[in-house]
């Protein structure tokens, strides 16, 4: 068994999938033309967005993130988390936590998208050495 994809609900999928594709530099994998779902590549797992209306009409109750009060993240790894930060903010991601130099060797910044799902941005663990 392998991890295959994350679906998050959203409001409006063309719109989260165009925030997505500018903020984080990923190429789109398929957007239904139904504007209900989509999905981008990512590497080895995709992520996907559908949309509320389609989750409810399956009779689903998706509730709303919350950025002040996470339930996940999603973690993006990059070689250099300060130029991906700019990137996303620039385009509308909102700031949550500045570069910041883990003690585990990690460097990481966290970020909330549109939609409100909190977003780590951060470079590979490097082993501690002592």
């Amino acid at each position: 068994m392998h991890l295959r994809y994350t679906i998050l609900y959203v409001d409006n999928v063309s719109e989260t999938l165009d925030f997505y594709i500018k903020a984080f530099g990923f190429t789109e994998k398929m957007r239904h033309e139904s504007g209900d779902y989509g999905e981008l590549e990512t590497g080895s797992t995709t992520l996907s967005f559908s949309s509320r209306k389609l989750m409810e009409q399956l009779g689903k109750s998706p509730d709303r993130p919350d950025i002040s009060r996470p339930v996940f993240e999603i973690a993006f790894e990059t070689e250099n988390v300060p130029l991906a930060l700019e990137t996303a903010i620039k385009a509308g991601a909102t700031l949550v936590q500045k570069v910041e130099e883990m003690p585990w060797g990690q460097t990481t910044a966290y970020v909330g998208d549109p939609n409100g799902f909190l977003i780590e941005i951060c470079s590979s663990v490097c082993p501690i050495s002592g």
